[in-house]
């Protein structure tokens, strides 16, 4: 069963081996066990429902829980803690586009507002109902998942927007075919979320990002039905994709979304490099991204990251022949990993010619092992969350991206700004470059402190991080979010990215399409 304060499957666990939390208690010192709030004890504090009974919406106490928050590291601490402010009134579980319609007739009787629900597997606040007298209807759209076209000589698919990660690849492996769209939260979250937080998936460097696998589909708003045509191009003026994508649920609903399409690669294969040092690999990737090598994936870790990566891995004898073979190469406690995806029909010249590349640049090439280990476990690492709070210690993440001239200073300063935020306590803070493009690359990173046993506390040093990092990322040129959208945690550093007419003209687009403001108010903008 899905955990309900907590990522994924109850039955899956991440166990940190005894030199990783020697890692963690000398890094931030030692941590303190919470004891997190019972089910019986926070479903206590569900008050009852606003709304009158109705077939279309259920208010089952457990039900709105459940959909009360997202995966933030604020949704975590209201969660454990049972300290949850606002909770659904209601949860919708539409069938057909049609009930999507009644729900909005019944939302606006009731002077309600509706927030669209997809896997739940926001960190930014989405999905958060507000606190207030407006009573809210999460509307979950998992039930209106199936596969409803496929044109295989022009490679696209038709889905309904509630399809998960894993329905949405297993009916398109079916005919052969591949999205290749892999979030993290892959397992999870679903087609309608990714177009609506402008989502990149981890091999966004061969398949392109939602925004270049998004072709078409329908939106139902409160002011009628969005039509979005399947065209390979158009000059019939703005393109409305754009307004969707990114919309996080403030235009409507995303019913119906037609996506490019690819046949299953005939190969696939992931391998290691180590630099000496970060500027190597930088170099490196840049050069492989402009030259055009054809690649599915390039990550490059931080030394720290790399430190970490390796200590995670454990099995001890194997990574001390590691360490003496990279020794004897000249790489020693400031080395970094980069790891390359190879997907498609001629892997072989694309290695010989990444190889060449990394090379060039003081690149040691490490083989498949690695590379095969990482994409074993490539959706299991949002689960380490739960075994780290579990041992008091609390982690988050956030991304952004730059040109390549701006990144290393960006990097610097995001990072310094992590490391230096808290009076009282360590942070630990690695990061990678996750997602390259010819003009510069995306970075994620991800810091570590510990939890208080007042939670209060935990939320005022999350918050004093998240703030120095966001200031940090606006001074240096970084955009606010490169692929969680904006959500609640974002917005008020939206105008300095859009400008105020942006942002002005944004709000104009959703006052039109939603004339009441009944939809997923407060996310995106103020």
């Amino acid at each position: 069963m899905r955990r309900w304060n907590g990522w994924g499957d109850d039955s899956i666990g991440f166990p940190v081996s005894p030199t990783a939390m020697r890692l963690l208690a000398d890094e931030l010192g030692p941590g303190t066990t919470p004891r997190d709030a019972t089910p019986e004890e926070v479903l206590a504090t569900v008050p009852d429902s606003r709304l009158p009974e109705q077939p279309l919406v259920s208010t089952y106490r457990d039900e709105r829980l459940r959909h009360a928050r997202g995966q933030s590291l604020p949704d975590w601490v209201a969660l454990r803690t049972g300290r949850i402010d606002a909770f659904p009134d209601g949860v919708a579980h539409p069938e057909s586009p049609e009930d999507i319609d009644e729900i909005f007739e019944l939302v606006r009787g009731w002077g309600a507002s509706a927030i669209p629900f997809g896997g739940g597997t926001s960190v930014v606040g989405h999905v958060n109902p507000l606190a207030g007298d407006t009573p809210t209807v999460t509307i979950d759209m998992r039930r209106l998942n199936r596969l409803i076209s496929i044109d295989k000589t022009s490679r696209l698919a038709t889905f309904e927007a509630g399809v998960s990660g894993p329905e949405l690849e297993a009916q398109l492996r079916a005919v052969g075919l591949t999205l290749g769209h892999y979030p993290q939260s892959f397992e999870y979250s679903t087609l309608g979320g990714w177009i609506a937080t402008r989502s990149s998936g981890q091999q966004s460097l061969g398949y392109g990002r939602i925004e270049d696998l998004f072709a078409g589909g329908v939106v139902r708003s409160p002011a009628g039905v969005i039509t979005l045509p399947t065209f390979p191009a158009s000059a019939a003026g703005p393109d409305l994709r754009q307004l969707v994508l990114g919309s996080e649920g403030r235009a409507g609903v995303i019913t119906e979304a037609t996506v490019r399409v690819t046949p299953v690669p005939e190969r696939e294969e992931f391998h290691a490099i180590f630099f000496d040092e970060f500027a190597g690999g930088h170099e490196a990737i840049r050069a492989l991204v402009q030259e055009q090598i054809p690649l599915s994936m390039l990550r490059l870790s931080s030394a720290d990251e790399t430190r970490v990566t390796l200590t995670l891995a454990g099995r001890s004898r194997k990574l001390a022949l590691l360490e003496g073979y990279l020794g004897k190469r000249g790489l020693g406690a400031g080395k970094v990993m980069l790891l390359m995806g190879f997907t498609g029909t001629d892997v072989r010249r694309a290695r010989r010619a990444s190889l060449r590349i990394v090379r060039s640049h003081g690149g040691v090439s490490l083989g498949r092992s690695l590379g095969a280990r990482w994409k074993k476990g490539r959706f299991s690492m949002p689960y380490l969350r739960n075994t780290l709070w579990d041992l008091g210690y609390a982690v988050d993440t956030l991304e952004t991206a730059t040109t390549w001239t701006a990144l290393p200073g960006l990097m610097k300063a995001t990072t310094d700004a992590l490391s230096g935020a808290l009076r009282d306590e360590q942070v630990l803070v690695f990061s990678h470059i996750s997602h390259a493009y010819p003009d510069g690359a995306a970075t994620y990173l991800t810091y570590l402190f510990r939890s208080s046993p007042d939670p209060n506390e935990t939320l005022s040093r999350w918050r004093t991080l998240k703030d120095a990092a966001s200031r940090a990322i606006v001074a240096h040129g970084g955009t606010i979010s490169h692929q969680h959208g904006v959500g609640l945690d974002h917005r008020s550093y939206l105008e300095a990215e859009k400008s105020p007419a942006g942002v002005m003209a944004l709000g104009g687009a959703f006052t039109a399409l939603d004339p009441d403001g009944i939809m997923n108010p407060g996310k995106l903008l103020p």
